[in-house]
């Protein structure tokens, strides 16, 4: 047993004493500043330990960290800059042009102005797709529902006059070009159709109004044809399929 105690007490030595736990009772704040100061000392130790030494600054150094140096008239110059400047409006990129569109629609209105073929020969959709509408609409106004008379007879004659005037003609015209001139020479058509809204065609007069139209669609289109592709002479030949398919139009108006 004194073996025992004696293994006690050498286990257990140590400095900490009763008037040490007395003396730390007594004072409240001792764990408070022990605390602080562990802090201080480690706020205070280098930090080489964590940070390789590359990473400290030299104490010469006056540069600025990430900040390349900046030029002020690079943005002035710039390509990209310059490049959505000289950018289309977005109607010419979409092939819209309302000075052209005017000036087709004035050319179909006077069969006998002459028309400027660089405008004519080109794909311009937006005045034949009002036109058919206004067509259309004026016709559900008469009390006559011909919406898919006038787009499937519009499609049918588009393709046959392109396939005559591409066997007529030795440059060659595109299906967009022959659907925009005979889409803007539909114009005449829709006055007659107006007209179908107020008094009735099936009678001498609107009997002689829808060969007057039938003939100024024609000869509008037949005139367009041969500015945009240079076949002087052949106006008649060219008239003659393009009654014919307006002749359709003003059936569905008049009757």
């Amino acid at each position: 047993m004194s073996n025992l105690g004696q293994f006690d007490s050498d286990f257990y030595q140590s400095n900490y004493t009763i008037e040490n736990q007395e003396q730390s009772g007594n004072e409240p704040h001792a764990y408070g500043n022990l605390y602080e100061s562990r802090k201080q000392q480690a706020s205070e130790q280098p930090p080489s330990a964590f940070i390789p030494s590359e990473m400290f600054i030299p104490s010469g150094y006056s540069g600025q960290f990430l900040q390349p140096a900046s030029n002020p008239d690079y943005y002035s110059q710039s390509s990209y800059i310059d490049s959505f400047d000289e950018e289309p409006p977005l109607l010419e990129e979409l092939g819209i042009n309302f000075d052209h569109i005017w000036q087709k629609t004035l050319t179909v209105l006077n069969p006998l102005k002459p028309a400027d073929g660089s405008i004519m020969n080109e794909t311009d959709l937006t005045g034949p797709i009002l036109f058919f509408v206004a067509l259309g609409t004026t016709l559900l106004l008469a009390g006559k529902v011909q919406f898919c008379y006038v787009y499937g007879m519009s499609a049918i004659g588009c393709l046959g006059i392109h396939g005559l005037l591409n066997l007529m003609s030795s440059s060659g015209v595109s299906y967009g070009c022959v659907a925009s001139v005979l889409g803007y020479c539909l114009l005449p058509m829709v006055i007659l159709s107006s007209c179908a809204i107020f008094f009735s065609l099936q009678d001498t007069f609107g009997t002689v109004l829808a060969l007057v139209v039938i003939g100024w669609c024609s000869l509008s289109a037949s005139k367009i044809f041969i500015s945009a592709l240079d076949m002087e002479g052949q106006q008649l030949l060219i008239a003659y399929p393009c009654a014919l398919l307006y002749g359709l139009f003003a059936l569905l108006t008049v009757f």
